[in-house]
């Protein structure tokens, strides 16, 4: 544990006491945004995304332990653990590392060294190997390990085996390896040809060389990608000359009779057994590396999304595009009750728009809707157009295409049965769509995170480690956002600190049966909700209705004492609180002296101005403090644009060559990573995230491909 500590202390830089106080946390089961938000005395206000590293760091150190320990065991199990081999085991810093230590001593299918081993040739190989001998010739050495039965009837078939036993002894050698490994990773290149002769997406890495040191993630994945779909044959390349240089090093000693022999067998080893199980390595390497880069995109991307600003208390309709079977209409009140489906017609290949114009007009104007929602699916172009037309009469209605990746699943799955039964799938997709606008949050949390698309590659990335990272994002933006005690899902209370899927369903059914919770304590009356489960949900959950005014605030329970003697050092009280009289608070902190304040209330200055931020804004969403999202309300063609022209969008995607931006013309543009700025950056995420609202430049326009080129850097910000 003590090394544990100090690995974590200087890889994140963090004090030693503060790590310590981080895994204490975590081992006593409480939950990172717990931990984030309401322990950042014990940890030096280490915000969420720092706290989850720690903990996946900490997670993998001590699986390196855990196998340091079976290692040992195994080896000692041998009777060939010794000193040195015990401070090697000790000292491996990778598990990659730990088991090319161990690889001499796992136990092997049945190799050519396995088979001589059992002729007895050891003792001739490690003889030759050691490069001891100066006179006298090898043949008349080996000739003393002929042996009929044992299947070597011959010095030449001695040699031979001997030699298989070198060369495998040569591979398992760690050191060797490890050079091997570190040359690999600074002189050898990645190759790929094609592996078909016809077109596709892959072409451009048709006759492809990088070197593995520069390789860019996105790169490797879409090399893999295409290998995996037959389009490519991929290999590692390195000059060999160089990689015999470095086991030569190791192993060859001059001035022996069988020095000649040794370099032999350590070119078969080379070609026969390191260089595949190398590549191998380093090809498995790249992929991780790549991957964890790709799921730190998703992340990245999926945070912002979830986060965009709420159009809230405002009448919705949901339009889902579609082409034969028709438009989905739903309209929805500022709370998301449905107020009225429908369907329409008024794309290909019916184009009743005059129709579909009549009851959309009605509907807009029985129930007042402000904003309508395109999903950005099949025929949102179209879609898009007659809505422009539409609502050109219609100044107080706004449009916005909105990304309806993962409605149709969430409308087909068990959880939209369940919350929509009279409606049939289509109709409840038309439902999400509105939803999403008005709330993207609580809409999305319905959605399996990876089907809301804004990574790379997601479905090539290791499944278990998608999730959980996902999974954290989720959690974090609920908890940052906090959850409305009385109105939330099941789908979003289970993604609050403490409480998971069981203990969101009881939830609903004790609202369901019992009516409003009137205080945060009451959520203790819920089965399964026991004194833990509190303790790390009770800060994230809102309670509107409760007479208690810190109910509705992001102050823990635990800190409700503290908050009241803030108050009473500053001449306040909770009443001022639920009165909106406390704007000066900030300012009577500042006069008082936070750290006295925080004495006279018993807490750390970093909760003090946690208590007084919340104090000043019972119930606030920090959502609300982002730009606005952008609503439309006219419509533009790619046959409009034309290079020079500035365009208006919003980011949808960032991935690791740049950033994709909705300019209103249904395709969007792609801004190169080299377009965004005039200074030099390393990624898009130092510049922009997702749902930014962003100046461009059009730089050029490929109808026939759909591409659209966009600068940032060209435009007036």
């Amino acid at each position: 544990m003590e090394n544990i500590i100090d690995i974590l202390a200087s890889e994140f830089k963090q004090s030693r006491s503060h790590i310590e106080n981080v895994i204490n946390l975590i081992d006593e089961g409480n939950t990172i945004p717990f931990i984030a938000r309401y322990r950042k005395e014990m940890h030096g206000t280490m915000d969420d995304q720092l706290l989850r590293s720690i903990s996946d760091r900490l997670q993998y150190l001590r699986n390196l332990d855990k196998r340091r320990e079976e290692v040992l065991s195994s080896i000692e199990g041998q009777g060939k653990l010794t000193e040195e081999l015990s401070a090697a085991v000790a000292a491996a810093k990778t598990l990659s590392e730990l088991e090319d230590i161990y690889r001499p001593y796992k136990q092997k299918r049945r190799t050519r060294a396995t088979i001589a081993r059992e002729k007895g040739l050891e003792p001739l190989a490690e003889l030759l190997l050691s490069q001891r001998l100066k006179d006298g010739d090898l043949e008349g050495f080996a000739a003393e390990y002929i042996d009929a039965e044992k299947g070597v009837s011959s010095a030449e078939d001695a040699l031979a085996g001997a030699s298989d036993i070198i060369a495998e002894n040569i591979s398992d050698n760690a050191e060797v390896r490890k050079k091997l490994k570190a040359l690999f990773w600074r002189m050898a290149a990645l190759r790929s040809k094609a592996a078909k002769d016809e077109d596709s997406v892959y072409t451009m890495y048709y006759d492809y060389c990088e070197p593995v040191s520069k390789l860019q993630s996105h790169r490797i994945l879409a090399v893999n990608r295409g290998e995996s779909e037959g389009f490519l044959k991929v290999s590692i390349e390195i000059d060999p000359v160089e990689a015999m240089a470095v086991i030569r090093r190791e192993t060859v000693r001059p001035g022996s009779i069988s020095t000649a022999f040794v370099i032999s067998a350590a070119e078969d080893a080379y070609s026969r057994l390191i260089f595949p199980s190398v590549e191998r390595e380093i090809r498995n390497e790249l992929t991780d590396m790549a991957s964890e880069q790709a799921i730190k995109m998703f992340a990245l991307n999926l945070k912002p999304l979830l986060m965009q600003p709420p159009v809230k208390n405002k009448v919705t309709m949901g339009f889902d595009p579609a082409y034969r079977t028709g438009c989905k209409i739903a309209v929805v009140d500022g709370t998301g009750k449905v107020l009225e489906t429908g369907v329409v017609y008024p794309t290909p290949p019916h184009n009743k728009k005059d129709e579909a114009a009549k009851l959309l007009l009605r509907m807009i104007k029985a129930h007042g809707v402000e904003a309508i929602a395109i999903g950005n699916g099949t025929a949102s172009k179209e879609s898009e157009i007659f809505v422009a037309e539409l609502i050109k009469e219609l100044p107080e209605v706004g449009y916005m295409m909105v990304n309806e990746a993962g409605a149709s699943v969430y409308s087909a799955s068990k959880l939209g049965a369940e919350e929509f039964p009279e409606y049939d799938v289509s109709l409840r997709s038309a439902v999400s769509i509105a939803r999403r606008l008005q709330d993207p949050l609580a809409e999305l949390v319905k959605i399996d995170p990876k089907s809301i698309g804004v990574g790379q590659y997601q479905h090539d990335m290791p499944q278990a480690r998608l999730d959980e990272t996902l999974t954290g994002v989720v959690e974090d933006c609920v908890n940052a956002v906090g959850v409305d005690l009385n109105t939330a899902s099941a789908s979003l209370l289970q993604r609050v600190s403490g409480l998971n899927a069981t203990t969101a369903k009881n939830i609903v059914a004790y609202r369901e049966e019992n009516g409003l919770f009137t205080t945060r304590k009451t959520i203790q009356k819920v089965p399964k909700v026991g004194p833990k489960a509190f303790e790390q949900c009770a800060g994230f959950l809102r309670v509107p209705e409760s007479k208690n005014i810190l109910d509705n605030t992001g102050v823990h329970p635990e800190s409700y004492a503290a908050a009241e003697k803030i108050l009473e050092r500053c001449g306040y009280t909770t009443k001022d609180v639920a009165e909106g009289k406390v704007s000066e608070l900030p300012k009577r902190v500042g006069e008082a002296g936070i750290e006295s304040v925080a004495e006279y209330s018993g807490v750390g200055v970093p909760t003090v101005t946690d208590i007084v931020n919340e104090l000043i804004k019972p119930g606030r969403d920090p959502r609300d403090e982002l730009p606005p999202t952008m609503l439309r309300s006219d419509v533009m063609d790619m046959g409009d644009l034309k290079p020079g022209m500035e365009m208006r969008g919003t980011v949808r995607n960032v991935v690791d060559f740049g950033v994709f931006v909705d300019i209103g013309v249904h395709q969007d543009g792609l801004v190169h990573i080299s377009e965004l700025c005039n200074k030099f950056i390393k990624h898009p995420s130092e510049v922009v995230k997702v749902g930014d609202v962003v100046n461009t430049l059009v730089l050029g326009v490929d109808k026939e491909k759909k591409r659209i080129s966009l600068s940032m850097k060209q435009a007036k910000q």
